[in-house]
């Protein structure tokens, strides 16, 4: 691997020195970001999107009615104030008066009711259809006011709201049907251009009703894989960056002129199983696999140990110790037994997708699973995809394994709904629902005692990694390097680059 490595790095400075010359005729302005990733958009509509890589784009250029911050509090975007009624089923908001899209428009109730509406639109196929199944009608009484009527009480549908799939775009873009071909949000950057796979040109939205940011726009470059952004970083041709790559990352403290910032995020590493193709019908077989799996290894090996086993549920608040949950620690001779009593104590054969760069360790990942799996005679091909092509097999649940590194949420309900109730838009992603899964969901997201949610949760997270239609394995962290004349950026356990508007690039 090192003569790889090395290897790789000597492509990458040539290929940052090929960048230096290609920019010397148009120096960036200091008060511009030069910023880069590896991994690009794979498409703009704020609805639709799934891919971490168009998220982290988006959230730049649309907003939804609230956001959270790091600490994953609550707080206003377009909604400057909102409130439940005593009984849980009415959420009213009052919208920011100043804010406006970036076609000058202003954001009125008519564009967050026809947003929603189109969200809630089957024929839309939005990703957070799920989340917002309980509203039955919105009402816009007056030039700032949105009031959501709710079947039921719905605790969980403010955070919701806090994603970027619940942005809020202009009905008069949707009327025309150009959502998803151009980006007009509300955000604090336009998106000037953008060519895909290469780069984006965004500029400061002098209308944002956020405030002023304090650069003139960023300038992202979209390169070959990470070890070309660090070459770059070090050639000073690029002030900031995304990494995924733990390997690279960890390269970045070595560097003297930059700084690296690591943060704990709510996303997961997951083994998914399509439970409706067999033999993964049975569940002995899914136990197998997950009794199987060493999680600590496939962090070890994979991510250099840069994460923590985790369970389906990742937020601090309702996170609990693993090891308490159904085989997370490794038994082989259990996982070879559950084989037998299925009737495979021969094994089988199935083929487990990844995506080429996303996350960047998915091809690691995936050699030691199918290594691991090949003890109790599961014979795994790994194909590997480039990332829409995964994107569009993964939404079909055309997979018999799908290594994967799904979003995470603050609140449980938000995070699964779509896969684990039986209305939830992403339920053919998942191909498995029981009564018991679907039951719990609905318990919590009707409770509004704080309390009983987590009893609620901790009960169907042990019955989720009992049933083993997915092995969870861990969690890892989000990385950005940047020059050390860059200040201000604020990161998020969400792995927003929304802290982008705090940023200022010095002398």
């Amino acid at each position: 691997m090192g003569q790889s490595l090395m290897k790789k790095f000597a492509t990458s400075v040539a290929f940052a020195a090929a960048l230096g010359a290609a920019t010397v005729a148009v120096p960036a302005s200091a008060e511009t970001l030069r910023m880069a990733w590896s991994q690009d958009a794979t498409g703009l509509d704020p609805h639709k999107q799934t891919a971490f890589s168009s998220l982290r784009l988006l959230e730049l250029v649309y907003e939804p009615l609230v956001r959270l911050n790091a600490d994953l509090e609550i707080i206003p975007a377009i909604a400057e104030s909102w409130e439940f009624s005593e009984d849980g089923k009415t959420l009213t908001f009052k919208l920011d008066a100043d804010a406006k899209f970036q076609n000058g428009e202003k954001v009125t109730p008519a564009d967050v009711k026809a947003s929603f509406e189109r969200v809630l639109d089957e024929a839309t196929g939005a990703a957070a259809r799920a989340n917002f199944t309980s509203i039955e009608s919105i009402d816009t009484p007056d030039e700032t006011t949105v009031v959501f009527n709710l079947s039921q009480p719905d605790v969980p549908m403010l955070t919701a709201m806090t994603s970027i799939n619940a942005a809020v775009v202009p009905a008069s873009e949707i009327e025309a049907g150009t959502i998803g071909t151009k980006a007009i949000g509300s955000g604090p950057f336009k998106l000037d251009s953008w060519e895909p796979n290469q780069k984006e040109v965004l500029s400061a939205n002098p209308d944002w009703a956020g405030g002023e940011v304090k650069v003139d726009g960023i300038n992202i470059s979209v390169l070959p894989d990470e070890t070309a952004i660090l070459a770059a970083l070090r050639t000073k041709q690029v002030d900031f960056a995304l990494i995924n790559d733990p390997l690279v990352a960890t390269l970045v403290p070595n560097e003297a002129s930059l700084e690296l910032s690591r943060t704990p995020v709510l996303a997961y590493h997951v083994l998914q199983l399509n439970p409706s193709r067999e033999p993964m019908t049975e569940q002995a077989v899914r136990q197998a696999i997950s009794c199987a799996i060493d999680r600590q290894d496939v962090l070890d090996t994979a991510l250099l140990g840069e994460g923590a086993v985790t369970g389906p549920l990742t937020m601090p608040a309702y996170r609990s110790d693993p090891g308490a949950l159904f085989c997370y620690e490794r038994d082989v001779e259990k996982a070879k037994q559950l084989m037998a009593e299925a009737g495979y104590a021969d094994g089988f054969s199935a083929t487990v997708i990844a995506a080429t760069g996303e996350p960047p360790t998915a091809a690691a990942e995936a050699q030691v699973i199918q290594s691991q799996l090949a003890e109790i005679g599961i014979k795994l091909d790994i194909k590997m995809m480039e990332l829409n092509v995964y994107v569009d097999t993964w939404l079909k649940g055309d997979f018999d394994m799908a290594v994967a590194l799904n979003g995470g949420r603050a609140d449980p309900y938000s995070m699964y709904n779509r896969y684990w109730t039986k209305d939830g838009n992403l339920q053919h992603v998942a191909n498995y629902i029981d009564d018991t899964l679907d039951s719990l969901m609905q318990e919590g997201r009707v409770e509004t005692d704080s309390a009983k949610r987590k009893e609620i949760f901790a009960k169907f997270e042990t019955h989720l990694a009992e049933v083993s239609p997915w092995i969870w394995l861990y969690t890892g962290y989000t990385y950005t390097a940047q020059q050390k004349n860059v200040k201000g950026f604020v990161p998020s356990p969400t792995g927003t680059l929304f802290g982008l508007t705090e940023v200022s690039v010095g002398e």
